[in-house]
C-alpha cells in the first residue's frame, strides 16, 4: 500500500513510479477529483466566517451592535465613503456567478458553481488577503434560459455593500454584457477573471517564454485555439502589447475569424469575435494546418483534452515553438505529447505540471491592488502591468523553459503584483487613494504574511483538522488499483 504525506509533495512520483507514463496525467486528475470530493465532504465545504474584532467582555457586544453601531450607520449615511473604513467593505470581494460554464463542465446549475466560487475566494484570503463571499445566483427565466439583465441587476444592488466585484464562470453572450454594462454602472472594481484574469496570466507566461527564445513579441506569429471570454480577451492584451493583429489567427468551432465570416456579422451574440475577426487573419485561414504553418505561439483555451490540439499541427509550427493548453481540468494536449512533436515550452492550467498558466496567479493581487488604493475600475492598463509584474518577478529570480511563472507558494509575488495594479491604478485616475509603489507592497505584504500565519495557526492549533491519513491513502490506493488494470 502507498502512502501519502499530508502535503501531497510525493503525490506526482507515487504515481510516475507505479503506473506507465501514458497514464499518470489522468490517473492524477481522477485522484484529485476523488479526494476534492472526499475532503469537501469532510470539511463541509472550505470557507467559514469568522470576527476580525475582539470580544473582551459582554459589554463589548453593546459595542459591536447596539446601542454603539447605531454611530457606524448614521456615520455612514452622511459619507458613504466611510464604509469603507468603517466596515469590511473595503476589503471585501464578490465572487459572482451563475454558473452556467463552469471550468470545463458546463452548466452546473446555479448551486453548482458553489465548489469553484468557494475555492476562488479560499485563494484570494490565502494568497492576496482579500477577504471574499461566494455568490452563486439564479439568472434564469422561467425557460431555463440565463438572463443577462439578472445579474447586472444583481450586482448592481450588491455594490453597497463590497469593494469589488469578481465574475466568474458565466457563459457567452452573457459574459460580455454583464461585464461590459456594469465596468461603466458601478464605482467598485468589476472584474471577469476567466478573461482579464487569464489574459493577465497568459501574457505574463508568454512575455518570459519570448524572453527565453530572445524574440520580439512584435515579430512572432500566434494562433489562439478557442474564442471564448478567455482568448477573446488574451488577443486583445497581446495586440496591445504588441503583436501585429495580421499576424495572429483565431479560431472558434467553426474556423478561423475573419473578414468573410458571415455568421459571425449577422450574430450580435458575436460582437466580440466579429470585431476580432475584422482585425486579424488578413489571409483568411480557415483550417488549423493552414495558420499553424510557421506560428511561433499556440495559445488554447478550448475543449478539455487529452487530443484537442493534434501533434502533428504543432510538427507544422516554427521551429522550437511555444504551446499554451490550459483548458481546465484537461489540457488539450498533455505536456509530453507536445514536447514529443517538438514543443520547446509547454503550459498548461494545471498545478501538478511545470508552467500553470492559471488565473490563480493574477486575481489575488490584483484584486488587493485595486482594492487598497480604493478604485472604481480594472483598467485592461492595470492587468497588463500586473503581467509584467508576475513576469518580471520569475525573471529577476530565475527562470528556464519549465518555470517560466512564479508559483502560487512564492508569497512575495502577490505583493509585487498588487503594487504594481496600485500604482497603475493611480496613473489611470480610478484611484480614490493616492498610494506610493513602495507604500502598496508593505502593506499588501505585511496583511498577506499575517492572513498566512493566521491560517497556519489554526492548522497547528487543530481548529482546522488535518485530513484523515487512512482517507488519503484510500483514495491513492483506490485510483491506483484502477489505473493499474
Amino acid at each position: 500500500m502507498q502512502e501519502l504525506k499530508h502535503d501531497l509533495s510525493n503525490l506526482s512520483a507515487i504515481f510516475k513510479e507505479n503506473l506507465p507514463p501514458e497514464k499518470v496525467a489522468a490517473a492524477q486528475t481522477s485522484f484529485l477529483k476523488e479526494l476534492s470530493l472526499r475532503m469537501h465532504a469532510f470539511y463541509g465545504g472550505k470557507m467559514q466566517s469568522l470576527p476580525k474584532a475582539g470580544i473582551y467582555g459582554f459589554n463589548w457586544f453593546n459595542v459591536w451592535y447596539t446601542p454603539g453601531v447605531s454611530t457606524i450607520s448614521t456615520t455612514i449615511r452622511d459619507d458613504n465613503e466611510a464604509s469603507y473604513t468603517l466596515s469590511g467593505r473595503g476589503n471585501l470581494v464578490a465572487v459572482v456567478s451563475d454558473s452556467t460554464r463552469v471550468l470545463g463542465d458546463g452548466d452546473c446549475t446555479p448551486a453548482g458553481g458553489m465548489g469553484v466560487m468557494e475555492g476562488k475566494c479560499m485563494l484570494m484570503k490565502y494568497l492576496g488577503a482579500c477577504d471574499a463571499i461566494a455568490l452563486c445566483v439564479n439568472s434564469r427565466n422561467e425557460a431555463g434560459k440565463p438572463q443577462a439583465d439578472k445579474i447586472i441587476d444583481f450586482v448592481k444592488m450588491l455594490e453597497p455593500s463590497v469593494g469589488a466585484v469578481n465574475l466568474e464562470d458565466i457563459s457567452q453572450p452573457n459574459c460580455y454584457r454583464v461585464l461590459d454594462a456594469l465596468y461603466e454602472a458601478c464605482e467598485i472594481p468589476v472584474w471577469h477573471d476567466d478573461a482579464q484574469g487569464t489574459a493577465c496570466v497568459t501574457l505574463a507566461g508568454l512575455i518570459n517564454a519570448l524572453r527565453l527564445k530572445e524574440r520580439d513579441i512584435h515579430d512572432i506569429k500566434a494562433v489562439l485555439f478557442g474564442a471564448g471570454a478567455s482568448n477573446t480577451t488574451i488577443a486583445s492584451f497581446l495586440m496591445q502589447e504588441g503583436l501585429q493583429p495580421q499576424n495572429l489567427v483565431i479560431f472558434d468551432s467553426k474556423g478561423g475569424l475573419h473578414i468573410d465570416r458571415q455568421d459571425l456579422r449577422d450574430n450580435p451574440e458575436k460582437f466580440k469575435q466579429w470585431g476580432l475577426a475584422q482585425k486579424t487573419n488578413p489571409l483568411k485561414h480557415n483550417t488549423m494546418e493552414e495558420a499553424m504553418a510557421g506560428a511561433d505561439v499556440l495559445i488554447a483555451l478550448s475543449t478539455p483534452g487529452p487530443n484537442t490540439i493534434k501533434p502533428d499541427w504543432i510538427r507544422l509550427m516554427a521551429p522550437e515553438p511555444v504551446v499554451f493548453a490550459c483548458a481546465n481540468p484537461v489540457p488539450e494536449i498533455y505536456p509530453y505529447d507536445a514536447h514529443a512533436a517538438g514543443t520547446y515550452i509547454v503550459a498548461t492550467g494545471r498545478g501538478d505540471f511545470p508552467n500553470q498558466v492559471n488565473n490563480s496567479l493574477g486575481f489575488p493581487g490584483i484584486l488587493k491592488g485595486a482594492l487598497m488604493v480604493r478604485a472604481r475600475k480594472i483598467t485592461d492598463k492595470m492587468a497588463i502591468a500586473a503581467a509584467h509584474s508576475l513576469a518580471d518577478f520569475a525573471y529577476k529570480r530565475g527562470m528556464n523553459k519549465d518555470k517560466i511563472l512564479p508559483g502560487m507558494d512564492e508569497t512575495e509575488v502577490f505583493a509585487y503584483e498588487a503594487a504594481a495594479v496600485a500604482r497603475q491604478a493611480v496613473a489611470d485616475g480610478v484611484a480614490r487613494i493616492q498610494m506610493s509603489y513602495e507604500e502598496a507592497f508593505e502593506q499588501a505584504l505585511s496583511e498577506i504574511r499575517q492572513t498566512r500565519a493566521l491560517i497556519h495557526s489554526l492548522m497547528d492549533s487543530g481548529y482546522i483538522a488535518s485530513p484523515p491519513q487512512e482517507l488519503l491513502n484510500e483514495v491513492l490506493n483506490q485510483v491506483l488499483s484502477e489505473y493499474r488494470k
